[in-house]
């Protein structure tokens, strides 16, 4: 398709983020069509170019999952003529995604105030640790300190263990979904404005309305949410079980029909008619007898065996999948959720596919992971530099 037909289509991102939370962003948009012209540090580059092993062909696998259908160009934007480029990027994009720290672009002349003043129908959007204003503005953003910060790590784990982070950085994920949901909203808004206009996004933020139910629980009850491990505070049973072969399922039984069944399953049918365990609400509240009555049942059968009978009588269930079975999964596999991209230095590489399913724009990587600075040339000559100013700043480190 090669942008052809995308919901984005002519849409021009000037992309000057950098890790994870910018990228996984862009590369969003950039699969829904857009021109993502990825801004990077000459000779350096993106920081997670070098946060490997794993590798391929010279590029890290972190910086390889986040940057497919963009383009790379290297610009020292602490010079003037670094600074003209950015200007003359903006005054033609329709989006710039930032994620410096607060005040370092609008020392640089390339903050949202300045670059509006070219181009007002601009949205800008700044990705940081704690936003624009507050006491906490001028500290640095990582997502595993603001796991901690944002009540996460205070939840997750085993109730008589530690804290524990989340297996992935699901705060800058969660950032750069939001970012994404707000510029594609402030351009909607600008088709019926012609207005642009700027975007903050915190970690701190984005972790803080990712308690959800968690957070609401709080919120209505006053009460400190514990940690359970892989239960649910509100649901049981909700949790893995250990089965005969060692292994083992996970079980969601959602409501008190599927509790019935569940009981009839395994072989429990009293339990059902138990007034401790009848309904969900005396099944949270009795959670501490419940749970090793079934644990102890589920050691009869095998994983499979388990899986096969609760699948056949409809109870939510499922393996606990390593990543090798996670990519070999039927279902995985007719989603497409790997798609296999050639690569210039690594010859081909595979990658996680877009979850995003359109009938009639699908998502497509139209472009691998850019090289550092590969497109810079081709990008300088459509805003109409020569080849001998191109030459000229390359000497001088600009570009």
């Amino acid at each position: 398709m090669k942008g052809s037909d995308k919901p984005l289509k002519g849409i021009k991102v000037l992309d000057l983020s950098r890790v994870l939370a910018g990228p996984y962003c862009s590369m969003m948009l950039g699969d829904l069509g857009a021109d993502v012209i990825k801004v990077e540090k000459p000779g350096e580059g993106d920081e997670t170019r070098a946060w490997g092993p794993p590798n391929a062909g010279g590029e890290s696998a972190y910086y390889l999952c986040v940057n497919r259908n963009k383009r790379s160009i290297t610009v020292d934007m602490k010079t003037p003529e670094g600074q003209e480029i950015i200007r003359k990027l903006a005054e033609r994009s329709d989006v710039v995604l930032e994620n410096y720290k607060v005040g370092t672009l609008q020392r640089l002349g390339l903050g949202y105030e300045d670059l509006k003043k070219i181009n007002p129908r601009l949205i800008y959007c700044s990705i940081t640790g704690f936003g624009q204003y507050g006491p906490y503005k001028d500290r640095p953003g990582y997502d595993f300190i603001i796991q901690g910060m944002g009540g996460i790590m205070s939840i997750t784990g085993e109730p008589d263990g530690p804290p524990m982070k989340v297996g992935v950085a699901i705060v800058d994920i969660t950032a750069g979904l939001f970012a994404c949901s707000s510029i594609l909203a402030a351009l909607y808004h600008r088709e019926r404005t012609g207005r642009g206009q700027y975007i903050d996004i915190a970690l701190l933020d984005s972790v803080v309305a990712w308690l959800a139910n968690v957070g609401s629980n709080y919120l209505i009850s006053g009460e400190l949410p514990k940690r359970y491990g892989n239960a649910h505070p509100n649901i049981v049973p909700y949790e893995p079980f250990k089965t005969k072969d060692g292994t083992y399922i996970a079980v969601g039984v959602g409501n008190d029909r599927q509790w019935q069944v569940f009981c009839k399953i395994i072989g429990l049918e009293e339990l059902a008619k138990d007034p401790r365990f009848a309904t969900n609400p005396q099944r949270v509240v009795n959670r501490k007898e419940l749970i090793p009555i079934i644990a102890g049942k589920m050691l009869e059968k095998t994983s499979e065996e388990w899986l096969r009978e609760l699948e056949k009588n409809k109870i939510p269930c499922g393996p606990i999948n390593t990543l090798d079975r996670v990519f070999s999964d039927p279902q995985v596999q007719a989603r497409q959720m790997v798609v296999e991209v050639p690569h210039p230095t690594a010859g081909s590489i595979k990658l996680v596919a877009s979850p995003m399913k359109f009938s009639d724009t699908p998502c497509t990587v139209d472009r691998y992971p850019p090289l550092l600075g590969e497109h810079t040339e081709e990008v300088l000559s459509e805003l109409g530099y020569s080849a001998e100013e191109i030459a000229r700043l390359r000497k001088k480190g600009v570009i």
